[in-house]
C-alpha cells in the first residue's frame, strides 16, 4: 500500500511511501485486540476498593436481644450484615487486576489495529513534525491545515520530541506518542493515525 506524504501545511511534497504489507495489510486477528485491549485497560485500575466485612465493622459483639421469647429472629451481633451499617457480604478488597499477556499476541494485535486504520484509509504520513517552541496555538493551526482538527488524532513520533509533546498536550482530542509506547487502545480509539515518516521503518522494525 501507497502513500502520499503530506508536510505539516496540509500539502502533498510529490513523494510517496510505501506501508509495509506485513504491518499494515494483514488479516485482522479480532480477539488478539480484545485480548490487548482488555489487558490495556486492567492496567489502568488501581484496585484500591474495600468494603469492610463483619470482622472490620466497629461495633460492640454484644447479644442484641434475647434468645427466644421475641417474635422476630435471631440476632448476635451488631455486625451482621442484614443491619443498616453493618459488616457487607462479599466486599470488594485490593487486588491487582493485571495480567500476563504474550508478546507476539500483543504484535499481533497491534499489526491488526494498523491494518484496521490503514483499510479504512484514516492514516496520514508527514515528512517530519517539528516545532522550534512549545505553542499549542502552532499544533493547533497543523492540525487544522491536515483538517482533522474536528477528530480524535494520534500522532505517532520516531523519538520523543518535547516541544510537539508540549504543544499537544492541551488539546484535547489529540495524542502524541513514541514507536516505543504505541498500543492497540490508542490506535483504535483515535479517527485518524499521523505518522511521521521515520515511524513508519521504526514500526517495520519493531513488530517484526
Amino acid at each position: 500500500m501507497e502513500l502520499s506524504v503530506f508536510n505539516i501545511q496540509g500539502k502533498e511534497t510529490g513523494r510517496k511511501i510505501s506501508l509495509p504489507e506485513e504491518v499494515f495489510s494483514i488479516e485482522p486477528n479480532d480477539h488478539a485486540v480484545y485480548l490487548d485491549v482488555k489487558q490495556y485497560l486492567a492496567n489502568q485500575r488501581q484496585g484500591t476498593h474495600k468494603a469492610k466485612e463483619r470482622a472490620e465493622v466497629a461495633y460492640s459483639t454484644k447479644k442484641l436481644k434475647k434468645q427466644k421469647g421475641t417474635g422476630g429472629a435471631r440476632a448476635g451481633s451488631r455486625k451482621s450484615p442484614v443491619f443498616v451499617g453493618g459488616g457487607r457480604v462479599f466486599g470488594p478488597k485490593p487486588r491487582d487486576y493485571s495480567f500476563k499477556l504474550n508478546k507476539k499476541v500483543k504484535q499481533l494485535a497491534r499489526k491488526s489495529a494498523l491494518s484496521y486504520k490503514a483499510k479504512e484509509k484514516n492514516i496520514l504520513v508527514l515528512d517530519s513534525v517539528q516545532l522550534s517552541a512549545p505553542k499549542t496555538k502552532e499544533f493547533a493551526k497543523i492540525l487544522s491545515q491536515l483538517k482533522v482538527d474536528a477528530k480524535k488524532i494520534l500522532l505517532v513520533l520516531p523519538s520523543v520530541d518535547q516541544n510537539v509533546v508540549l504543544s499537544a498536550r492541551n488539546i484535547q482530542r489529540s495524542k502524541v506518542v513514541t514507536v516505543d509506547s504505541l498500543n492497540t487502545y490508542d490506535i483504535l480509539h483515535a479517527d485518524t493515525l499521523l505518522l511521521a515518516e521515520g515511524t513508519v521503518q521504526k514500526l517495520n522494525e519493531i513488530l517484526n
